[in-house]
């Protein structure tokens, strides 16, 4: 295997796929039994051959294929080649157990040659100890754009933003500004606007490049710039200000500070990462786990998960407490006990889906006064026809199952009720906690499933009590 191993190519020869991602882009096997290989007999230049042509992303994923040990001795014998942006790839578990185990000066060399952002993204999960003293061994200029950046609010558009940025003044011509772009050092390597700002630094307003390219050398800029400036506060919340390259399907977005000066930019695919962290947190947090990542060990996912999985004991016992009421009923007629996990099952899943629809809707800031009666109209309606729907199946399904069509139909109006509950409770619970500062996203679906449980259970088996005569 071995033999094998060493005679297989792993040059960039093939034009369909890289030799270190199999053909549905998984990284492959033998490659990475590669590295290791490498790794655990020092052969450092054939590991930094191979490790070359890897992108950010890529080399995020070798990290997190590797253990511990291997991660580390994979940074140290790729030395001054290990590109620090890698770390904004891996889960945050990976990138603070990295960080912990190398030296501070070595963190800072690292950080010192790689876009503000990403550093920033870097050093933020670091304890404020050793965040410091990594950054006073930070060239001067670069500790004072981080610290302040650093300085804002933890998931704000500054927390994001790029401090490299190009701004010129309104009075020049297209020819000083391009000639600006070519002579200057210390300008960001990609860019898609300039930004035209007064003495104070006050946005005035932007040219894209294509305007620039297109005008004649003497063309004055503020004949030419877009004077309708859409910025961010620095201070705002990274998903509102990804909210605002969404709904002006922007590329680039100034940012300003409390005096309304230009003092970062945030970038597209800075807030691509936004929106993906946003949506995930949202999935994580309507089960109930979190910030948990993939990453995390037994106890960490435990400790994530325990307090939500209380909370749903708790509403269990309630709905179990529903049951206890009709325990003789239950015994008198079994068939009882047979048929309340489905009016249970379909009610807390029509919930569920009503208080989905509801969550993305708060967290994309799609509801407002006009048409927040029109969707609760639409949940009940909804509600009500799927209840009417499978009252009349699941009502047919139990007479001919049980031979007894009074059954079936107490389990059709319960199924009825039940599922208007649930899509009404599905979507003012999620509103009723977003009123109240709590975020819908984590404690809607122990609600809505209470609800459901109750409702399900107290409405049928009442019924069957008051019809069958039990008790």
């Amino acid at each position: 295997m071995q033999n094998q191993m060493e005679n297989k190519d792993f040059s960039l020869h093939s034009p369909r796929r890289s030799p270190w991602r199999d053909d549905v882009g998984r990284l492959d096997t033998d490659w990475i039994e590669r590295v290791r290989e490498l790794i655990a007999h020092d052969g450092a230049a054939e590991l930094r051959e191979m490790m070359a042509p890897l992108l950010e992303a890529d080399v995020g994923d070798v990290l997190e294929a590797l253990n511990s040990a291997n991660r580390l001795a994979l940074i140290k014998m790729l030395g001054d080649e290990f590109d620090y942006s890698s770390l904004t790839e891996v889960d945050e578990v990976v990138r603070v157990e990295l960080i912990d185990q190398l030296p501070n000066s070595e963190v800072a060399r690292g950080v010192s040659n790689i876009e503000n952002d990403d550093a920033v993204f870097i050093l933020e999960d670091i304890e404020e100890t050793d965040r410091d003293a990594i950054l006073a061994l930070v060239p001067e200029f670069d500790r004072l754009s981080l610290r302040r950046s650093l300085d804002f609010p933890e998931d704000s558009a500054g927390r994001r933003m790029q401090c490299e940025f190009i701004a010129v003044p309104p009075f020049w011509t297209v020819g000083q500004a391009i000639d600006y772009m070519r002579g200057e050092e210390g300008l960001p390597e990609e860019f898609y606007q300039l930004y035209v700002i007064d003495p104070d630094y006050s946005l005035l307003g932007t040219i894209s490049l294509d305007r620039i390219l297109r005008a004649t050398r003497p063309t004055v800029i503020s004949d030419i710039m877009d004077d309708q400036v859409i910025d961010v506060a620095a201070t705002e919340d990274q998903e509102d200000a990804a909210r605002i390259f969404e709904r002006f399907d922007l590329v680039e977005l100034g940012v300003v500070d409390e005096s309304n000066r230009l003092v970062g930019v945030l970038t597209i695919d800075d807030m691509v990462d936004v929106i993906h962290e946003e949506a995930e947190e949202d999935i994580r947090l309507l089960a109930g786990i979190g910030d948990e990542e993939v990453s995390d060990g037994v106890w960490e996912a435990v400790r994530s998960r325990t307090p939500w999985l209380v909370v749903n004991l708790a509403t269990a016992v309630l709905a179990s407490m529903v049951i206890a009421r009709f325990d003789v009923s239950l015994q008198k007629m079994v068939a009882l006990a047979v048929l309340m996990p489905i009016v249970a099952s379909m009610g807390g899943n029509a919930g569920t889906q009503a208080m989905t629809v509801t969550v993305r809707a708060i967290s994309t800031q799609d509801l407002d006064q006009f048409n927040i009666r029109r969707l609760i109209m639409r949940e009940t309606l909804v509600g009500l026809a799927n209840g009417v729907i499978f009252a009349v199946i699941t009502g047919l399904l139990t007479a001919i199952w049980f031979a007894n069509i009074l059954l079936g139909v107490v389990i059709g109006v319960a199924m009825v009720v039940n599922m208007l509950a649930a899509g009404i409770a599905g979507i003012l619970i999620p509103l009723g906690l977003n009123r109240f500062g709590a975020d819908p996203a984590v404690a809607s679906s122990a609600f809505v499933t209470t609800v459901t449980d109750v409702v399900g259970f107290f409405v049928f088996l009442g019924l069957a009590v008051r019809w069958f005569g039990l008790s």
